[in-house]
């Protein structure tokens, strides 16, 4: 499970070597077993992120809290690569070194660092039913690029988005601060330009690489704004909660190098449409986790929504499985 590769990169003949570019991929294996094992990986694991940042923010700082996270993650990653590769596995071109970093900058300094930033003034549940408007973005940036979406997965988004209303209904009809919820929603729009960005420029070959400088970047730019805000005035390390340090584990091991390399391996090795319905699922195990451990109530309108969005869920990975069965009786 790792990043974006190029579409012109060659294949390393390693083990940790990048799987052949999405386009060069025949159907029946990339919808393989695999991207199902990594797509149920994004649902579940990400939607626990939300409740993990909240505890994190509970004594730590919002820009540098995410961007130890990512540099820590990074720097774990780009040492298993150089254990089993050595300097050969983190080796990239300028063109490629400059893709990821941009990637890097647009899913995790704009994308993450603005949610977190966010989930400082709204609840985190609330904060993964904004989130859950990224399928839109990319359903359009993908029929601006030329590629028009099914009528059939489109349908599944609208029948997401509608779920989504249903969820976000008794959230939003409370005094929610504002701040909160344009950063959360600027977080979404920089995330699905960066997925949008990641399946049409040249990333590094080996898939891990690409994931390590993406994260080693994207941490580095939530440092830099965290020091511009004067985060780290009165910062004292001696504070954090044995509560926040947990939840900064749980993100750096499993939310980053589970979840986003998880995640960015599969931009590359599904369709662009089946890999957003994470933003459908996300949601709903936040929501239940909320339940679980903050004891939120779980009202008639989240049991409804839920099921709304798992319905679109379940439409669009219907559509995106129809390939891989053609393909299976040729």
């Amino acid at each position: 499970m790792t990043a974006p590769v190029s579409r012109k990169a060659a294949q390393p003949s390693s083990t940790l070597s990048a799987v052949t570019p999405a386009d060069a991929v025949p159907p029946a294996a990339r919808l393989g077993g695999a991207v199902w094992v990594a797509l149920g990986v994004v649902y579940v694991v990400w939607g626990s992120t939300y409740l993990a940042i909240r505890i994190a923010l509970e004594t730590m700082p919002s820009f540098l809290s995410a961007g130890a996270r990512f540099i820590f993650a990074g720097l774990l990653l780009a040492g298993f690569v150089l254990f089993r590769q050595g300097r050969a596995g983190l080796r990239v071109n300028v063109r490629q070194l400059g893709s990821s970093a941009l990637v890097g900058v647009l899913l995790l300094t704009g994308g993450n660092g603005l949610v977190v930033l966010g989930e400082n003034s709204i609840p985190s549940g609330l904060a993964a039913l904004l989130v859950a408007v990224v399928p839109l973005w990319m359903v359009l940036l993908t029929a601006a690029g030329g590629d028009r979406p099914k009528p059939v997965e489109l349908s599944g988004v609208l029948l997401g988005l509608a779920g989504l209303a249903v969820l976000s209904a008794p959230a939003i009809s409370g005094d929610i601060p504002p701040a909160g919820v344009i950063a959360v929603i600027g977080g979404t729009l920089t995330w699905a330009a960066g997925s949008f960005a990641a399946k049409r420029i040249p990333m590094p070959g080996n898939v891990f690489a690409g994931s390590a400088y993406q994260m080693l970047v994207g941490g580095l730019g939530n440092v830099l704004i965290g020091l511009a805000r004067g985060e780290q005035h009165g910062l004292d390390v001696d504070a954090f909660s044995g509560r926040s340090w947990l939840a900064l584990g749980y993100l750096v091991v499993v939310g980053s190098l589970v979840g986003f390399t998880a995640y960015a391996w599969l931009l590359q090795s599904a369709p662009l449409t089946l890999v957003a319905t994470y933003a459908y699922v996300n949601p709903v195990v936040a929501v239940l986790l909320g339940w679980l451990v903050l004891a939120e109530p779980l009202t008639g309108p989240t049991l409804l929504g839920g099921a709304i969005v798992v319905a679109g869920v379940c439409l669009v990975v219907s559509v995106s499985r129809r390939p891989a069965r053609s393909a299976s009786r040729k």
